[in-house]
């Protein structure tokens, strides 16, 4: 399984972008896609996650009020729809996917703290850059 992102770019403050990831390969499991972003000098900042199952979604309270997150299984593709950006949005974004093995829920609010190790498959990421 492959996790490729797309869509990223220079926008500026106040625009928007949709991020694209793109799983390839055949995954029989349910499991979460995950977007995570990292500006230079800061820590790895968890964004938003969705189960496959049942387009279940949990975004992170910093971002919550201007970014949202669908799927699209057919394609099995995540997106992450960013809006009113601003300059601190300026970031690599990546992706991961959890598999769902063994049964038993899970905590979507909790996925954003694993770090990448704990995920099965991880994107290269992709730059946004908001200019003011």
């Amino acid at each position: 399984v492959q996790l490729v992102e797309s869509g990223g770019g220079m926008v500026q403050a106040g625009g928007s972008l949709r991020l694209s990831c793109a799983a390839s390969g055949f995954i029989s499991a349910d499991y979460a896609i995950a977007w995570f972003r990292q500006a230079p000098g800061k820590e790895r900042e968890g964004v938003a996650c969705i189960r496959r199952s049942d387009g279940a979604t949990y975004i992170a309270n910093s971002v919550k009020a201007r970014f949202s997150i669908s799927s699209d299984n057919a394609k099995n593709t995540v997106y992450l729809h960013m809006n009113s950006l601003k300059p601190e949005d300026t970031a690599i974004y990546s992706c991961a996917l959890l598999l769902f093995l063994g049964g038993g829920g899970v905590n979507l609010a909790t996925i954003l703290a694993r770090l990448p190790a704990e995920f099965d498959y991880l994107g290269r990421g992709t730059q946004v850059t908001v200019r003011s």
